[in-house]
């Protein structure tokens, strides 16, 4: 009986598939931990405290995760490690497959960016917003300053800041032309990941939808892709193809925005949903006022 030849197209195959997903993926955290040792006093010892626990993620390219959590669940931290800012106490942050290392801050700056909470406490208020945008490129020397004048009008265009403001200083900026300004600076190296840590919280409802709106304008102009850290789900579920839900440093649930919303899987997720007021009209006072209400006798009284 003679063997069968093996045949190597379908390893080929699946190599070149492997290797299409990885390209697809901007950024990835491998087990990602980071403990912080709390002091208790001079003569105890020191309490480790575990901020951030064995998560794992995935952003792909031109697209959009939510990273949602009550406060102190380790958002914040998760994001320095990303940035570079916080070295890991253990697991790895991958940018287009190559590893972030904390002490190449520059590189790390070329290929991601924050958005900050508040735009007014994130810009110089002794710089003028030409100044605040084309900085990185000064910092990074990237063309002659004729080139990198052009390029900061450009990117001062393309978010919406008409050129009479590109003299001006911050506090002379509404909070939506600030958070434009901290948005053309993070892009104007052009970065293809941006961190976008609760950029409209600190607006008002209007300018917060303006600004989101732009956001998205942007993803799909430059193929950018975003972790947005957020703990308003309206926003989220507006925004975010993507939800991960984070509980005490850990990952709890992952899922499509779409699935997250509609049918929540575990428990914290669902009390997370079910925290969220909804402006639904309820049945109201009853009419007459129900016996014992604190009000019924005022309403009694001026009624007769």
């Amino acid at each position: 009986m003679s063997a069968t030849p093996i045949s190597k197209s379908a390893d080929v195959d699946a190599d070149a598939d492997a290797a299409s997903r990885d390209a697809d993926i901007a950024l990835e955290l491998c087990a990602l931990s980071r403990t912080f040792l709390l002091k208790r006093g001079p003569f105890r010892a020191p309490t480790p405290l575990l901020a951030v626990d064995d998560v794992s993620l995935r952003l792909h390219r031109g697209e959009t995760l939510a990273l949602v959590g009550e406060s102190g669940c380790g958002k914040s931290t998760l994001a320095k490690m990303l940035l570079g800012l916080l070295p890991p106490t253990s697991g790895s942050v991958l940018i287009d497959g190559g590893q972030v290392d904390p002490r190449d801050a520059r590189r790390t700056a070329q290929r991601i960016q924050p958005i900050f909470q508040d735009p007014y406490s994130s810009l110089n208020p002794r710089k003028t917003v030409a100044q605040i945008v084309g900085l990185p490129l000064r910092v990074h020397r990237r063309g002659a300053r004729d080139e990198q004048d052009a390029e900061v009008r450009r990117m001062l265009d393309l978010v919406g800041m008409p050129q009479r403001t590109h003299g001006q200083y911050p506090g002379q900026l509404s909070g939506g032309q600030r958070q434009r300004v901290a948005i053309a600076r993070a892009l104007i190296l052009r970065p293809g990941i941006l961190v976008c840590d609760e950029p409209t919280s600190a607006l008002d409802v209007s300018v917060q939808a303006q600004i989101l709106n732009l956001l998205l304008d942007l993803k799909a102009g430059l193929g950018l892709s975003y972790l947005f850290i957020s703990h308003d789900l309206g926003v989220v579920e507006h925004l975010a193809d993507r939800v991960a839900v984070m509980e005490r440093g850990r990952i709890v649930e992952q899922d499509t925005a779409e699935r997250i919303f509609a049918h929540p899987n575990h428990p914290y997720t669902q009390k997370l949903l079910a925290s969220v007021l909804t402006p639904e009209p309820g049945p109201g006072l009853p009419d007459p006022p129900a016996a014992g209400a604190r009000h019924a006798a005022r309403t009694l009284n001026v009624e007769r």
